[in-house]
């Protein structure tokens, strides 16, 4: 019986070595397809534990789950790397509006600013000046700002088909624009939301104050795509018209929180890492449904795939849920860290960090020797319509273990309607479709095959 046994698996691990890659490719596919756990993950993830801003409930209850599901899987090795996180709390619901007239008010939509500090317990109010950058801010100067509201009403850009250029083009009004203003004696800040179309709902994300001290930092906060054009349309209507926003953010002490991680241990080279994942924490507006719920779940199901459809990896493949992704990358940075003070040798990493759309293809971060190698693999998945193959950025949680012999990727799903949910409330499990996740998965895992079926290429 024994002899038969040997005999059997034997015969399996022929089979599917003798299989060709689209064959394999197929299987993957057929099996995210038909029987994905993406989307059940997802469903618990979001509509179960919600949003997980690092430090709060919420990123613990996911950590819990996730680590849970993890070694459900029968992983040969599933664990939790702690890292301090920030922890930073919105408080109430923000309070804000447009005033034209002692009395005459109109109510706008705004949200803070995540890493931002309150308003005073009475909120502010005081006159607004509209800039689109940080030129004009220069020009207009302190005479101009002093004691005022800056209100940054930059677009982004509709005509770049890549939307992720777009967000590249005006985010940095969100991120520094506190700074900027505080240099010119602003009392608070004001920003168009990171949204390609009009809407009423205010989208949060990171904000800095590099050295400002604290007792001189500003409060800010990011106002709705159709309440900036109100705005911007009553300003050139009145210049003396005011602005009163309160919000009652609050950051907090450091908390120690945790990157979950699984691995499959490889057969032939364990000591060669290859590397999925996405990032666990969210924004608290809505709960991360797309940013980064979708990549998380994506990165999990990777290893399931490899083992529902027979690979044995010949590398050692870790799935890593990074913390804090959103405020302050410590979980990529820790994981890092370690990995370098152990000599560990990732060879390839990929993350799946923009939404759970139809995915197109990758970007990557490689020679051009690895690159050409990726390039030869294009008809494999012409027929699943992936066709995007090109250098470029990769992902905020792998760029750390990026050298100079490694391949680091990023999945690109189709992006047009990601900004529309980007750090907002309506970033939720039904903006998800089902087949989309599941094919990001598969696609995902098909190039975790090949990578580990052919290998780096020396540069």
């Amino acid at each position: 019986m024994k002899r038969l046994f040997i005999f059997l698996i034997f015969t399996f691990s022929i089979a599917l070595f003798s299989q060709t890659d689209e064959a394999v490719l197929k299987k993957i596919y057929t099996t995210s397809l038909t029987n994905g756990k993406s989307y059940d993950w997802l469903n618990h993830l979001s509509t179960q534990i919600g949003s997980r801003l690092s430090g709060s409930l919420g990123a613990e209850r996911a950590v819990a789950y996730t680590k849970a599901e993890l070694e459900a899987l029968g992983l040969d090795k599933v664990w939790l790397q702690p890292v301090m996180v920030p922890r930073w709390v919105r408080g109430a619901k923000e309070y804000a509006y447009i005033e034209t007239a002692p009395g005459k008010t109109n109510t706008v939509n705004i949200c803070a600013l995540g890493g931002s500090v309150a308003t005073p317990s009475l909120g502010i109010k005081a006159h607004i000046v509209e800039v689109k950058n940080f030129e004009e801010l220069e020009t207009l100067g302190k005479a101009n700002i002093e004691g005022k509201i800056v209100f940054y009403n930059r677009p982004m850009q509709a005509d770049l088909i890549q939307t992720f250029d777009a967000y590249g083009g005006c985010v940095n009004q969100r991120y520094k624009g506190a700074v900027e203003a505080t240099k010119y004696g602003a009392v608070a800040v004001i920003v168009r939301s990171m949204n390609l179309r009009l809407d009423d709902l205010p989208h949060t994300g990171s904000m800095a104050y590099d050295d400002i001290p604290v007792e001189k930092r500003i409060p800010a906060a990011a106002i709705s795509t159709n309440d900036a054009e109100i705005l911007s349309t009553m300003l050139q209507l009145d210049k003396n018209i005011k602005f009163y926003f309160k919000q009652n953010c609050k950051q907090l002490a450091d908390v120690q929180s945790y990157n979950v991680i699984g691995e499959i241990t490889g057969s032939q080279f364990p000591n060669e890492y290859m590397l999925v994942g996405g990032h666990l924490d969210s924004w608290d507006l809505g709960d991360g449904s797309h940013d980064d719920g979708a990549g998380v779940v994506q990165s999990m199901d990777v290893l399931r795939l490899l083992k529902e459809s027979g690979i044995k990896p010949k590398r050692s493949i870790r799935v890593v849920l990074f913390m804090n992704e959103e405020n302050g990358l410590r979980g990529a940075n820790k994981y890092a860290e370690e990995a370098k003070q152990k000599g560990e040798n990732h060879v390839f990493a990929l993350e799946s960090d923009a939404g759970g759309f139809t995915p197109r293809g990758f970007s990557f971060d490689c020679s051009d020797n690895n690159f050409n190698q990726i390039l030869s693999w294009q008809t494999l998945f012409k027929p699943y319509l992936i066709h995007y193959f090109e250098k470029g950025g990769t992902g905020a949680d792998v760029s750390p273990l990026k050298n100079k012999s490694n391949v680091v990727a990023g999945l690109r799903p189709d992006s047009q309607r990601y900004f529309d949910h980007h750090h907002a409330s309506n970033d939720t499990f039904d903006a998800v479709n089902k087949r989309e996740l599941e094919l990001g998965a598969a696609t995902m895992t098909a190039l975790v095959y090949l990578f580990d079926k052919y290998g780096v290429k020396n540069n």
